[in-house]
């Protein structure tokens, strides 16, 4: 019965375990750093785009202040409106002098100017007449100018500040312009001979959304907030988006870019939701990439496995069949790797063995065949010698029939024994040779004993190794007869796929020391045929199979021989 195999796992297939992790491993990292690299650039291109949104408000700012300021330098330095604002005279004459001087200086910048501006003169001299235009409280529709006293300003705060501190040239947020989105630059105009005399103030108003340039670069759909601060005092001047002074900061990337030249800062808050707003398709292009990359190594891992695991398989299998006797079973694959070294060194191991084992077997087989011979020789001989000894003793007591028959009996038993050279002979055989011995013993003991035979008729044309039983009944009339008469008996029958065949007898018997020198060699009691019968078979059978003797002193015994069924006659070893 074969061993149960126990199962295991191709040694290709535990190869994959630690490439599969290496490859998760790779991939995960692979991806990790794909994922921040491609975020980082994400966010850096969209911190990108709005600095450079705010660097083109900021330019914008600054050159729409630069011109504006260029227009107060101009009247500032102006001594032809200088003149005019402080004119005195007749109204025809003032008038002439506002239509020369005064709206020409103020309209003309009103009509170069790229946005909507409010041009607002105040001035100290009664005499001028005062035009106003639309409501200041309004937002700015379109471009006009105001000639306003300067007794409507000299009660607000603004003013009274500006007076105060003495500061001129100032870009402020003053009255309605918090509420409208405006601002408003204010400059102080002077005498020109002695730089002290007030003449009057010019404001320019304009919209802060006009000043911004508007609002495209800036997606504040997407959360992002466009702030105007005024950085000495931290005062929002303007603000665009959802986010509001008290916004906790913490959510917000925070920009700033300074106005040069004022203390006013572009400031715009970035929801970090916007900078990452393209990190969750990312992650799973990247997850889905990853898990590809994935499945393919793991299917081109799973077919280099397959293809070396039967490699490999068809080596363990040519170890198998060596295991199990099996030399003659060869291996051969194509290409130039370590398999095909294995498998030709297997392959050259074989044929060594096989060649080795046919030559210990051979050995083996010439020694077995010599030993039977030699026990074979040792068992003719001395049966000859005893039969001659018995015919001797017939001859000198004058039996000449008896010793006739004896010769005669003699002749057939070892026309018999010969068996034409086989070493196997028919069971039946066997039988008629044991019938011939005792023929030649009834010649000496005439009808003192009996014999009865009860074999199978199934088994009666199996082959057996010839003189198995003859030793045994020899045996019988050299020791087991005590009395006047003895029984002997034969029996023979299939037991599974074995013969057991007995020889019994109703003679004195023997003890169990006796036994036991019998089976381990010749004595004076005897016992030279039992051994050699034993290792006959042994030899020829196996150590399975032999002679056992079981034996009663004073009530007989009985010699079990037990041997393999079913061997044909041509079976030679």
């Amino acid at each position: 019965m074969m061993p149960k195999l126990k199962k295991y796992m191709p040694f290709t297939y535990k190869m994959m375990i630690p490439y599969l992790l290496l490859v998760l491993l790779t991939d995960v990292f692979i991806g990790y750093i794909s994922y921040s690299m491609l975020t980082d650039s994400r966010t850096e291109m969209a911190e990108s785009n709005i600095r450079t949104g705010m660097e083109q408000s900021r330019n914008n700012i600054r050159y729409q202040m630069d011109e504006i300021q260029r227009m107060s330098d101009n009247l500032f330095g102006s001594q032809p409106f200088q003149r005019a604002l402080e004119m005195k005279g007749t109204p025809f004459e003032i008038y002439l002098t506002m239509l020369d001087q005064i709206v020409p200086q103020i309209t003309a910048p009103l009509q170069l100017f790229g946005n909507k501006i409010r041009f607002i003169l105040y001035t100290p001299n009664p005499d001028l007449n005062i035009v106003s235009g639309d409501n200041l409280d309004d937002p700015i529709i379109v471009s006009d100018y105001y000639i306003l006293p300067l007794d409507d300003i000299t009660g607000s705060g603004w003013y009274r500040s500006l007076k105060d501190s003495k500061r001129d040239n100032l870009w402020l947020q003053i009255d309605t312009d918090q509420k409208l989105g405006n601002l408003s630059h204010v400059r102080r105009l002077v005498n020109f001979s002695d730089y002290k005399s007030l003449i009057g103030y010019v404001r320019i108003t304009v919209s802060l959304e006009d000043l911004f340039g508007g609002f495209d670069t800036f997606p504040l759909e997407e959360g992002i907030t466009l702030r105007l601060v005024e950085e000495t005092t931290g005062d929002i001047l303007f603000l665009r988006g959802p986010a509001n002074n008290s916004s906790g900061q913490e959510n917000f990337l925070r920009l700033q870019e300074q106005i040069p030249g004022s203390n006013f800062i572009i400031e715009a808050m970035v929801p970090h939701k916007y900078l990452t707003q393209d990190a969750g398709r990312l992650r799973r292009v990247i997850i889905a990439v990853c898990s590809l990359s994935f499945l393919v190594m793991t299917l081109i891992g799973y077919v280099v496995a397959r293809i070396s695991g039967r490699k490999m398989s068809r080596i363990v299998g040519l170890v198998r069949s060596f295991q199990d006797g099996n030399f003659q079973k060869r291996i051969r694959f194509s290409g130039n790797d370590e398999f095909v070294q294995i498998a030709d060194s297997f392959n050259d191991m074989a044929s060594n063995i096989q060649g080795l084992i046919n030559s210990v077997y051979v050995q083996g087989i010439q020694k077995k065949q010599a030993e039977l011979e030699a026990l074979q020789a040792q068992i003719n001989p001395h049966f000859l010698y005893n039969t001659l000894s018995t015919i001797s003793s017939l001859a000198n007591l004058g039996e000449i029939g008896k010793v006739t028959e004896m010769v005669q009996g003699l002749s057939r038993f070892y026309r018999l024994t010969l068996n034409q050279g086989n070493v196997y002979i028919e069971l039946e055989k066997e039988l008629d040779q044991v019938a011939t011995y005792l023929e030649i013993q009834r010649v000496k003991y005439a009808d003192a004993f009996t014999l009865h035979v009860d074999v199978d008729e199934e088994i009666m044309h199996m082959q057996v190794i010839k003189l198995l039983l003859q030793p045994f009944v020899e045996n019988i009339f050299k020791h087991a007869w005590f009395g006047e008469t003895i029984a002997i008996r034969l029996t023979g029958k299939r037991v599974g796929d074995n013969i057991e065949l007995k020889v019994i007898d109703n003679g004195i018997g023997m003890r169990p020391e006796v036994v036991k020198r019998m089976m381990q060699g010749p004595s004076q009691s005897g016992g030279y045929g039992v051994k050699n019968v034993n290792e006959r078979i042994k030899l020829r059978y196996g150590d399975a199979y032999g002679v056992t003797i079981a034996s009663f002193y004073g009530g007989g015994t009985t010699v079990r021989l037990l041997l393999p069924a079913g061997l044909q006659g041509h079976e030679e070893l």
